[in-house]
């Protein structure tokens, strides 16, 4: 018989060795918010959920099982086999810990298949993360990446934590690049994914010396930051990375891709155009009209973007990073963050 265990223990459980989460509720639900690292092996797909829910609402819980069981029975062999496939310890979830957890963990147990449940679902889970980031003291010194936009501080991040060093990418956690046109060509994360992955990432680095991490405002495409972030951000190691405008353009149109995603550059224009001085505005508007990106960007850096972050930049002291690309850039922040092991040490 399967086993209900709590997150503590299952906490307990992936640090000892490998252990596998497999979330058994629908991709759609999967795809919105899990626990980091874990899989997917529904036991209904987004629409057979959608006909069960229908039917508990418009006809009788008992009809809502009788085909529950159908669509079980149908994809057995095949839910069985998933599982097989996974040669670590598992241990299954749904939302509160009910009948989806209880049906898979029931099947795969009947098969010979040892398996846990974890107790109260994903929610319990989520009620320990939320109360984990109310009381969350983040001891490493925080190394904050400054730059006006453009200027590549995702992409030193990136070849940071190839190169082994803790990072905290912010961006990447909400799916979000934290401008206007932040979400274009992105499905951005909502704030129960969001922290969730701050959190697992927070642990894991809880021990280092420093992190590095990029200036972000509180607020995050669809997220927002903890308070405790956010201060230990305002109150870290700021360096500036300095590279020339024609750079950051090209930064830009490589990241965003706006050839791609024309009516979603135009609609996000659309959001600050008011904010611009209307000569300026329609000059860029024009240019996104004829698809001439680079113009566009050019003069919204030069008469939105830089100007904001300006304001932001002086409100802290940097040491400041001159180079004539981010690709010189990133040896140079190795550079500085070595000089500084060596005072820590």
């Amino acid at each position: 018989m399967f086993q209900d265990i709590s997150w503590q223990e299952i906490a307990s459980l992936q640090m000892k060795g490998e252990h596998t989460l497999i979330d058994v509720r629908s991709p759609s639900e999967y795809a919105a918010a899990t626990i980091p690292g874990s899989i997917n092996i529904p036991v209904f797909d987004d629409e057979e959920r959608a006909e069960i829910g229908t039917l508990y609402k418009q006809e009788s819980p008992e009809i809502a099982k009788q085909r529950g069981v159908e669509i079980v029975s149908a994809k057995l062999p095949e839910f069985i086999k998933a599982f097989q496939a996974i040669d670590t310890d598992k241990t299954v979830f749904c939302w509160r810990g009910g009948m989806r957890s209880k049906t898979a963990a029931t099947m795969v147990d009947l098969m010979g298949i040892k398996v846990n449940r974890l107790q109260g679902g994903i929610r319990s889970y989520r009620q320990w993360v939320v109360d984990t980031l109310e009381t969350f003291s983040f001891a490493p010194e925080a190394i904050v990446l400054n730059g006006y936009t453009g200027a590549g501080k995702t992409i030193i991040l990136e070849e940071l934590e190839k190169d082994g060093y803790a990072i905290l990418d912010f961006e990447k956690m909400a799916n979000h690049r934290g401008s206007i046109f932040g979400q274009i060509g992105l499905e951005p994360n909502k704030q129960k994914k969001f922290d969730s992955l701050l959190l697992h990432q927070l642990l894991k680095t809880q021990e280092e010396p420093y992190v590095v991490m990029e200036a972000e405002s509180k607020r995050i495409g669809r997220v927002t930051l903890p308070d405790f972030m956010v201060e230990k951000k305002e109150n870290g190691t700021h360096v500036f990375i300095d590279i020339p405008i024609e750079e950051r353009v090209r930064n830009i149109l490589d990241d965003y891709q706006p050839w791609n995603h024309h009516e979603e550059a135009l609609e996000a224009f659309k959001r600050i155009k008011r904010r611009i001085h209307t000569p300026v505005a329609a000059d860029i508007e024009k240019a996104l009209h004829k698809a001439d990106f680079s113009e566009a960007v050019l003069l919204l850096l030069e008469y939105y973007y830089d100007p904001l972050y300006t304001y932001s930049a002086n409100k802290h002291d940097n040491f400041t990073i001159h180079a004539e690309s981010t690709e010189e850039a990133i040896p140079l922040v190795k550079e500085y963050l070595s000089r500084k092991e060596v005072y820590q040490n």
